[in-house]
């Protein structure tokens, strides 16, 4: 099995904790309110915590399509979340699993700055596309700024 890892850094103007609630804590009621192409985020299997699995159904090229999410860790001490995506249509065939770890740290004028690191383990020693990379890269980046935007459009959220 081939692991690839990448890291990327998105500056928000929501506070760390705020933001964190609505990413790791709030996302399943959320995201499919900011995001068309997420159709429902159903567990089907666990409570919520490490071990659970949802399936995240997608509309995406006109098909309909699903992911299976692992939540892998939460730590809310230190505002990090740690899934991989393990299964589904929506897993590209040359890919075992994708991890996504998360940690928000305290950003510029009391926002925050959200680092994440995504693993890819490639079935062999292949590395995985560079489009696959890219799209996977554009859609984290769309879905974090969305959750930010239903924060900021919230207020009392």
């Amino acid at each position: 099995m081939g692991v690839f890892t990448f890291e990327d850094e998105n500056v928000s103007p929501v506070a760390p904790a705020k933001l964190y609630k609505a990413v790791a804590k709030d996302s399943d009621t959320i995201v499919p309110k900011v995001v068309e192409a997420i159709q429902s985020i159903e567990i089907v299997e666990g409570n919520g915590g490490p071990g659970t699995i949802k399936k995240i159904t997608v509309v995406e090229g006109g098909k309909s399509i699903y992911v299976l999410h692992k939540v892998e860790e939460i730590d809310e001490e230190n505002l990090g979340y740690k899934y991989s995506i393990v299964g589904g249509s929506g897993l590209e065939e040359i890919l075992e699993k994708v991890t996504f770890e998360t940690k928000l740290f305290p950003g510029p004028n009391g926002g925050s700055l959200g680092k994440v690191s995504v693993t890819y383990h490639t079935k062999g020693d292949a590395a995985p596309p560079e489009e696959v990379l890219q799209s996977n890269k554009v859609k984290g980046i769309a879905l974090f700024k969305a959750v930010e935007g239903f924060v900021l459009a919230n207020p009392d959220y």
